[in-house]
């Protein structure tokens, strides 16, 4: 995935359904790699962490405390 230098950050608000955008941007940077996540991909999430995963397997090894 290529990023542009003109795309921003994303701040998210995440929910049990979705999340919602408080500041808009172009991506969210996965809490455990920092891999800038494009929201329109962005599928794996905590609710009560409050962060997003680039993929299921980071999302994992976070729940389970291996990050």
């Amino acid at each position: 995935m290529l990023m542009s230098a003109s795309e921003k950050p994303a701040t998210l608000i995440y929910g049990p359904n979705g999340f919602r955008v408080v500041k808009p941007g172009h991506y969210v940077s996965c809490a455990v790699s920092g891999i800038p996540v494009p929201l329109e991909e962005l599928r794996y999430w905590s609710v009560d962490r409050q962060e997003a995963y680039a993929t299921a397997e980071l999302s994992t090894r976070r729940a389970l405390g291996e990050e």
